[in-house]
């Protein structure tokens, strides 16, 4: 038995308000990557800012660098805000409503890009304490806008085209890189032509061992952080726009009427498509068909759905450990083309790192956003996850050969093609699909707490991947050497790949409502695919000896 006002939004057409949807939900994922994708040509304008003194004896690419523990700190403290609010927004998203909070991750990430900007102070130290607590508070705000835009548009899209519409959302990101890494260009070319010409540490005096820094440049990184700000404040009021999504208003709330009155009001359907339901909604039946009187975390809960929550959660820690740790060798993959860090100016500096982001972003990370969302419905989640998480396997495995330098050719020159290839792979295949999944499985007053427990334990893989793996990656004695840890993230892939084909269930072309229902496996066996053949085939067995019906096999 169905909802028709929810059977009306399986079916309803793509129309223009699911594509206005994917923008305004897409901008918090956008400020998202535009946010954590400035930072690393930030770092480096810090570094020579702050830390403008050098050693000509150390070498090039270790000059002007942030401590190590202050660059992870800064990097880990939006790492650990995104833990905090997937779980927090994801929790009261299901509480109090999707709509309700919306706004408020978005202010809270304005305010945070702001406030990374202002700083507070020029003095070293304070500089990093108040970014480090702007960068906290951004943190949540990006993790609360997680659960609930992924469960907004999983709401309100059809069951045939909701792979593409969540996938629509969660590729604003690759747009968001490739911005943050324009904006980073156009403020360094329009500061070093207001600045004049600047001295390179390679044109001083040997006596001199500090690099110029202009005045104006502590100004610049500001500005970039700030700009932020700006494309998230443009969706604010279309955002308080927003209807509650259908699904939280009828299955939540229990008020089917008002969910049909604000479908009317944003989607070309019939008023008649739903009227069944405005009459006879509160009729003993259909209350009882519709309310699940299990909890959180309960029993029931875990044997209905603690294979597909342990499987999200996994599969999204897994691969942000590898998609974190990937923009660590970047210096690695274009080094070749990097100039020396003595012959260019902290404006040059940022250039070079911005410029190399845009190129990913544009030859590998979008590419691998169109095309999962292109065939997201066609594949289905589970192939394309775990063919995502094979091809990046193979990459690293083999970036590790040419790392180790065991190649006729330059290493740098496979490296680059082969990190380019993993991008993609991360793209169209787990990056994107464990954000869609989480948001398909679990039932509607459960479903954004369950997707913000999936993203938080994936950020926990984040904070390994970008923080761990920024130690464990150095040289021996001091680490394993960047070629054991290409090899360690290949391994991770391995699990991944694993993980998503013994234990990942498909969604695709089923209704939100029918993904909660326990599919064939639950209370028989935790493992998916052959197990399931076995069984299926030991019960129709059964049946067919006891003379009864094949319809007895639960499915």
């Amino acid at each position: 038995m169905a909802l028709k006002v929810l059977s009306a939004l399986d079916g309803a057409k793509t129309q223009y308000y699911h594509f206005k949807a994917i923008i305004i939900a897409g901008m918090g994922l956008f400020t998202d990557s535009y946010d954590l994708f400035c930072i690393p040509p930030i770092m480096r304008m810090i570094g020579r800012i702050y830390y403008p003194k050098f050693e000509r004896h150390v070498e090039e690419k270790s000059r002007f660098e942030v401590p190590m523990v202050i660059a992870s700190t800064m990097i880990a403290v939006a790492l650990v805000g995104a833990v905090i609010g997937q779980l927090v927004f994801g929790t009261l998203g299901d509480r109090v409503g999707r709509r309700r909070l919306y706004g408020v991750s978005l202010v809270l990430m304005i305010t945070a890009s702001i406030g990374c900007g202002f700083s507070l102070s020029t003095l070293t130290s304070m500089v990093f304490v108040s970014l480090g607590l702007f960068r906290f508070l951004l943190g949540m705000g990006i993790g609360g806008d997680y659960p609930l835009s992924a469960t907004i548009m999983s709401e309100f899209a059809n069951k045939k085209t909701r792979g593409a519409f969540i996938g629509g959302v969660f590729s604003m990101q690759g747009f968001g890189i490739l911005f943050s890494s324009l904006v980073t260009m156009i403020v360094c070319y329009v500061f070093r032509a207001w600045g004049g010409k600047l001295t390179t540490p390679s044109e001083l005096l040997p006596s001199e061992n500090t690099a110029p820094v202009p005045p104006e440049a502590d100004l610049a990184w500001r500005l970039i952080l700030m700009i932020g700000a700006i494309p998230a404040s443009l969706t604010y009021y279309w955002r308080m726009k927003m209807p509650e999504t259908p699904r939280f208003t009828a299955l939540v709330e229990k008020n089917t009427l008002k969910a049909a009155q604000d479908m009317e009001k944003v989607m070309n359907i019939s008023p008649s498509q739903i009227r069944e339901d405005i009459d006879t909604v509160n009729t003993p039946n259909t209350r009882a068909a519709f309310s699940n009187t299990y909890t959180l975390f309960s029993r029931e809960f875990f044997r209905r759905h603690g294979r597909d929550l342990i499987a999200a959660s996994v599969n999204w820690f897994l691969v942000d450990i590898v998609f974190y740790s990937l923009n660590l060798f970047q210096y690695h993959a274009f080094k070749l083309n990097m100039t020396p860090k003595s012959h260019m100016n902290l404006y040059d500096d940022a250039l070079h790192v911005a410029k190399f982001q845009a190129l990913v972003a544009v030859g590998a990370t979008i590419p691998g956003y169109f095309v999962a969302v292109y065939m997201i419905d066609y594949i289905g989640r589970v192939k394309i996850q775990a063919t995502g998480f094979f091809f990046m396997a193979v990459s690293l495995f083999t970036i590790a050969k040419v790392n180790s330098g065991n190649w006729g050719s330059d290493p740098s020159v496979g490296f680059t093609i082969l990190y380019g290839l993993t991008f993609f792979f991360s793209n169209f295949g787990p990056n994107t699909t464990t954000f869609i999944v989480p948001a398909e499985l679990f039932p509607a007053r459960f479903r954004a707490t369950c997707h913000g427990i999936s993203g938080a334990v994936g950020k926990v893989g984040a904070i390994i991947g970008s923080v761990g793996i920024m130690w464990v990656s150095r040289e021996p004695p001091h680490g394993i050497g960047r070629s054991n840890t290409l090899m360690a993230m290949g391994g991770v892939c391995v699990l991944g790949f694993l993980v998503t084909y013994f234990f990942t269930r498909e969604t695709m072309e089923r209704s939100l409502e029918e993904n909660e229902n326990v599919d064939e496996l639950t209370g028989v066996c935790f493992v998916r695919f052959w197990p399931n053949k076995l069984w299926v085939n030991k019960t129709k067995q059964t049946l067919v000896h006891e003379r009864l019906p094949l319809s007895n096999i639960s499915l």
